[in-house]
């Protein structure tokens, strides 16, 4: 079945309000978690135009790279390498401002400027994170976030 995703207007809040429940229709009664999060890359991509979206998953001792909407991208990351690996061994959101300023920034294209990364949960364990890159410096806060832990809740 073909979806088609409303695009919002105004603010970034009001943007992620209209997003939420159009996610939450997208992935409601799907249980492939891949199918939903190639969704949900493809639907933040559109709504937002950011740099990169994408997912990075556990596999054993390493984040894998998922489905993901931009250019090419790093494919494994060491827990506690870059931000995705930081945002898994410590099991919190992050947000980088400017990314030439984090210790250890796994640089996959010198495009990024900022990034915000987000674990996803799931039964307790974290399985993935969601990584999203700007190509402006401090494009991301705690709407950015406060938002995007909702969408992730859809997810679990």
């Amino acid at each position: 079945m073909a979806e088609n995703l409303v695009v919002g207007t105004g603010s970034k809040e009001n943007q992620y309000q209209s997003l939420l429940p159009q996610i939450e229709a997208l992935t409601y009664g799907e249980r492939d978690l891949i199918a939903n999060l190639a969704n949900l890359a493809a639907a933040l991509k559109s709504q937002f135009n950011f740099f990169w979206v994408g997912w990075y998953l556990v596999k054993e001792d390493e984040l894998v790279l998922g489905p993901f909407q931009g250019p090419i991208a790093c494919t494994r990351i060491k827990r506690g390498n870059g931000v995705c690996g930081t945002a898994w061994e410590k099991e919190v959101p992050i947000i980088v401002p400017d990314v030439d300023q984090f210790p250890g920034h796994i640089a996959c294209s010198t495009a990024s400027k900022s990034e915000i990364v987000l674990p996803l949960w799931k039964e307790g364990e974290i399985i993935g994170v969601l990584d999203i890159d700007s190509d402006q410096l401090n494009h991301f806060d705690g709407v950015d976030q406060h938002y995007l832990q909702e969408l992730l809740a859809l997810l679990s």
